[in-house]
This record gives C-alpha cells, sequence and structure tokens, in this order.
C-alpha cells in the first residue's frame, strides 16, 4: 500500500505540473489530452483597455502549464469588425488590432511550445464578415468573385412586379429573422445563416474552397498545431433546383414565432453530405502540412451539435479519415442539475456506443464553451468537482472552458450592458433566453480590481461579482479548493498509465461509478471515480465488481468532502454523501501491508 500511496500522490499532487507525459513526442500526443479554451477578450487584458488580448494571454502560460494543459484553442483573433466578436472576420490573415499584432501572436505560439503546449486556432469557414474584401467584390460582381457567396434575385413581388423582390426563401437566421439581406449595391439576397453581417461562403465554387484551405495552409505554417473549426453543419445548403431556386424548409411546429430559428426544421441548410467531404479534406490539408513540414500530427475539433449518427461520420468514412476530435456536447446538451446517475451512464455510454471504433478512434469529452452556460450555472456549484472529475477520469480528449477549472458561473447582465448580437435582436423582454454573455465575463485571477483582469475602469463585460471569493489565486493558496482538484485530476490523467479501452460504468442508488486500471509495476491497479449525482446519503458496495479487493485508498476528494486524502475505506461499505465525489485506488494486497 505504501508504494501504491507514493504512486497515487505522485500523479495526484498539486504539483502536477511537472510530471512528464511521454506521448507528447509523437503522433499520439493529443490522444489522451487536456484542451482549454481560451476567450480571448476576456482572459487577460495587458494594456488596460478593458478588452483582454494575445500579451495578456503569453502572461498567463506558466498558469496553463501549472494545470498541465496539453494545448489551448482561441476563440477568433482575427481582425473583425466585432459585429459577433470575432467570429465576422474581414481579413484570415491579419490579427484584430485591440488584440495585438502577428508578432505578438507568433510570440505567443513560441513561449506555449516552449513550455511544451500546442496552440490552437478557431477556424470560421461557413461566413466573413460583410466588410471582407471578397464580399465587396462579390457584390460589385467583380469578376472572379461573383459567385463567392450565396446570392438570389428573389422571387418576384405578388403585389408590386415592379417593386424590390421579396425573399428566395422561408429560411430563418440562428440570430432570428429571415436568412436572406438585400444587397442594394447588387440588388440580389445574400443568405446569413448568422447575423446579416456574416454572409455565408459559397462552397459549391472551387475558388472559395481553395481560398479558405489557403488560410489553413497559413497558419499551419506559422506553427498552430490545428483547429477547433466552427459551425460545420451550415458549411452547404441545399443546390438550387433547376430553376435557380431554394425550397422552403418545413415548419417544426415548436414555435408560433416565424423569427425564431426553432420556427423550422433545417433539412435544406444543415448536415449536408457535402459537409462531410468538405471536412476530410480539409484532414487532407493537415495530413500534407504534416508529411511536407515533418512535423507530428496536426488536428481538427469540429464544432457540431448534430444528429449521433452524422457527428460519428465527422471521424471519417472508413477510408478517409476525418475530424479527430468531433466534439461530444451530450454533456452539455443531455445533462443538467436535475439529471440522476443513470441519466449520466446513459450520456457517457450513447457517445462510446455510436463510435466507429474504440481500437481507432478517440472519444472526446466536453463541459462547457463560450455558447453554452457554466457548469456552475448548469448544475450547481456544489457539483463542479463532480464533473470536472467525470470528464478526466474518463478515456480520451477532456476539453475545460476557460474558468470551468476554478468554479466560475454565470453572471447576471442587463439588457442595456449586454452586447451579444443574438441577445441584442431577441430584445429586452427575451435577450435573456439567447445571450451569451453571462458566460463570457472576464476570468477571474485575484482579488484586486477587476478580478485581475483589466486595469481599466469600465472593462468589456462586467466583472462577477463573486471574484473575490471565486479566483485562482486564492483557489491555489486554499488546502482545499476546486482548482486544486482539477490539477490533481488533470495529474492523475496524465500520469497514469493506463489500460488501454478498459472501462467500467456503473450505477448504485444514484451514484456514478467509472473504474478503470493502470499498470503498475508488473500489476494493475483500480481506479474508482465516485459521483453522488442525487441529494441523499449513500453507501456502495465496490466488491460488486472487483470481489478480492478489500480496502481502497482515497486519492482525490472533492473541496467539499469529509473525507480526506490517503483515507483507507472498506470496499464493500463506501458511504458517498449528497454531492459527493472522491477518486478511490486499490489493489489486492496483504493484510499486513495495509497500514499506512
Amino acid at each position: 500500500m505504501i508504494a501504491l500511496l507514493a504512486l497515487v500522490l505522485g500523479f495526484t499532487s498539486s504539483t502536477a505540473g511537472s510530471v512528464p507525459n511521454e506521448s507528447k513526442n509523437n503522433n499520439d500526443w493529443w490522444k489522451s489530452g487536456i484542451f482549454y479554451q481560451i476567450y480571448p477578450r476576456s482572459f487577460l487584458d495587458s494594456n488596460g483597455d478593458g478588452v483582454g488580448d494575445l500579451r495578456g494571454i503569453a502572461s498567463r502560460l506558466e498558469y496553463l502549464k501549472e494545470i498541465n494543459i496539453t494545448g489551448f484553442w482561441l476563440s477568433p483573433i482575427f481582425k473583425s469588425p466585432m459585429a459577433d466578436f470575432g467570429y465576422d472576420i474581414s481579413d484570415y490573415y491579419e490579427i484584430q488590432p485591440e488584440y495585438g499584432t502577428l508578432l505578438d501572436f507568433i510570440d505567443l505560439r513560441s513561449k506555449a511550445n516552449e513550455l511544451g503546449m500546442e496552440v490552437i486556432l478557431d477556424f470560421v469557414p461557413n461566413h466573413t464578415s460583410d466588410e471582407h474584401e471578397w464580399f465587396k467584390k462579390s457584390e460589385q460582381r467583380v469578376p472572379g468573385f461573383e459567385d463567392f457567396y450565396v446570392w438570389h434575385a428573389g422571387r418576384p413581388n405578388p403585389q408590386n412586379a415592379t417593386a424590390q423582390p421579396t425573399v428566395p426563401c422561408n429560411w430563418v437566421s440562428f440570430f432570428r429573422g429571415s436568412a436572406w439581406q438585400w444587397s442594394e449595391v447588387r440588388k440580389e439576397y445574400y443568405l446569413h445563416q448568422f447575423s446579416v453581417k456574416q454572409p455565408d461562403l459559397n462552397y459549391r465554387n472551387p475558388a472559395v474552397v481553395e481560398a479558405m484551405k489557403n488560410v489553413m495552409r497559413y497558419w499551419l505554417g506559422l506553427g498552430v498545431a490545428g483547429y477547433r473549426i466552427d459551425a460545420v453543419p451550415t458549411l452547404f445548403e441545399v443546390a438550387p433546383d433547376a430553376d435557380g431556386n431554394y425550397p422552403d424548409e418545413p415548419i417544426s411546429g415548436n414555435t408560433d414565432d416565424p423569427n425564431d430559428p426553432g420556427y423550422l426544421v433545417h433539412i435544406y441548410t444543415q448536415d449536408q453530405n457535402e459537409t462531410l467531404d468538405m471536412v476530410y479534406q480539409w484532414r487532407a490539408v493537415m495530413q500534407e502540412f504534416q508529411k511536407d513540414a515533418g512535423v507530428r500530427e496536426r488536428i481538427i475539433m469540429a464544432e457540431t451539435y448534430s444528429p449521433i449518427e452524422i457527428v460519428m461520420k465527422y471521424y471519417g468514412n472508413g477510408t478517409v479519415p476525418g475530424a479527430q476530435i468531433p466534439f461530444n456536447f451530450h454533456f452539455i446538451t443531455d445533462l443538467n442539475k436535475d439529471s440522476t446517475a443513470e441519466d449520466f451512464l446513459r450520456t457517457i455510454q450513447y457517445w462510446l456506443d455510436h463510435m466507429p471504433s474504440m481500437e481507432s478512434f478517440v472519444p472526446n469529452w466536453v463541459l462547457g464553451n463560450h455558447d453554452q452556460h457554466r457548469v456552475a450555472t448548469r448544475f450547481g456549484e456544489d457539483m463542479v468537482d463532480a464533473m470536472n472529475m467525470i470528464m478526466l477520469s474518463l478515456p480520451g480528449v477532456a476539453v475545460t472552458y476557460n474558468g470551468e477549472e476554478i468554479g466560475m458561473d454565470d453572471v447576471w447582465i442587463s439588457y442595456n450592458d449586454t452586447v451579444d448580437p443574438a441577445a441584442c435582436n431577441a430584445g429586452p423582454d427575451r435577450y435573456q433566453y439567447t445571450t451569451r454573455d453571462p458566460e463570457r465575463t472576464p476570468f477571474q485571477w485575484d482579488s484586486t480590481k477587476n478580478a485581475g483582469f483589466s486595469t481599466a475602469d469600465h472593462t468589456w463585460l462586467p466583472v462577477s461579482p463573486n471574484y473575490t471569493e471565486v479566483n485562482v489565486e486564492k483557489q491555489l493558496t486554499a488546502e482545499r479548493s476546486h482548482l486544486r482538484v482539477y490539477r490533481q485530476l488533470v495529474g492523475m490523467k496524465i500520469g497514469a498509465d493506463y489500460v488501454r479501452n478498459d472501462l467500467g460504468i456503473f450505477v448504485q442508488q444514484n451514484v456514478l461509478i467509472i473504474l478503470r486500471h493502470f499498470n503498475i509495476g508488473t500489476s494493475l491497479a483500480s481506479i474508482y471515480t465516485i459521483a453522488n449525482i442525487g441529494n441523499q446519503q449513500a453507501t456502495i458496495n465496490l466488491q460488486t465488481y472487483e470481489p478480492s479487493l478489500s480496502v481502497g485508498l482515497l486519492a482525490i476528494v472533492c473541496s467539499t468532502s469529509n473525507h480526506t486524502e490517503k483515507d483507507l475505506v472498506p470496499m464493500d461499505l463506501v458511504v458517498v454523501e449528497p454531492k459527493e465525489s472522491f477518486v478511490l485506488v486499490s489493489r489486492n494486497f496483504q493484510p499486513e501491508v495495509l497500514q499506512v
């Protein structure tokens, strides 16, 4: 037991940043990685203008190293009018000035690599800004750019044949209202599945496809390790018919509001077959670069909330590889604070059961992002440690949104302070149902002004009022904290020599149990992750799964647990308090060596 204790305390130490990760030297570097999403606008402001920037991120890389991040992906940093805070790009080859310069980015990437971390960029291929040079040329019908975007003359106006035509079809934007916008310059409608400031590119035009591949090649050449690809399902729309017209989408019956995106079933604007092929082509670009540059594997993370059968196709088609990490959002879409342990088990198993192969492909687990309410808000602050334990105990890739490791929660923001275009379009009576601002507030570093995020008198979004209690500095020094638990879990994930494709998931009462095994010398030890999802104390029997194990050692305990690390517990009588979670390790021992 002493040897096991030393090993466990080694890889769950709060200084786990020193644990080596041998897989970083080969193409498997990402397969059990911990990826961290940074929302640059809210991470750290280095120049006092109230907006986060690249130099701010660079100044905090040591923090990411301390929590042993494999790599981080940056929400868009490209030049943009900021109508949708970077997802409306006006130049794919320039950095947004308020974030810094290209030299700042190169410095950031270089420092991250020196610390053993990779940088991944947010690639926004579905649309550009209407201020992009391509759109301006397309609007003016400049040769070579006429069909860079999706244009349509519209339907004849039934009331007045000489008046402006009506919209081509009934398609609705994600940001409410018609997905078609009239251009007074071109005298035609352009498609915008998102903001009116975000015209959709036309991927049926080979010139567009090649232009976007060149963007990929450029940033790969500057050392990025891959891309998180935004809004993948919307890349293609159904092709127009022989007369050049687009069909109306069927009404869903879910709402009576024709301006609501949920008013229609999006069978013609999402998940077209051509989209899958485009992802496969992008993977080929990555492979080509990897081969030519002699670098290790470059990766694609694909954002898609599509049905599971479609999501799985993003992995590849059996012959051609696709995205290594088609995001698994089911912890976000299928679970909440009312979910049971059985719901958690089904959600985990749902992804694993649909995967093409655990031998050839890697599962991934995403708890949050900049578009979704924070974990502490969705599940409750008392479930933050449990959620991180579950995610980081499962095999494969784990994805953390900045702030989830310290338990940041949503911040209430008034309509007057709201900046999210989706919420602004909804109006003061409905903005709270669509706003994404609450989960995008400034990162909470310490108890100083603006949580240490900025010295400005006004930040781009308000800082959470709880920042003096919930911040990195306080949690780093606390005997117990969400951050301490997170660091221990990451140390376990990268430090334990897990048996490949070995996983058991069980439920007793309302307690979720995850069982994995790791090598210790020439034998195996068991790791149990225990999470009481319910509001009642539970007593569980782990000998149900491994009868020969009599005693377990608590390696990691949640920040509110009455247990302490190194506690020994009988495997047949494990008491778990409401919302309590912990990691327990065990192996077969002789009774005389069970004393610690």
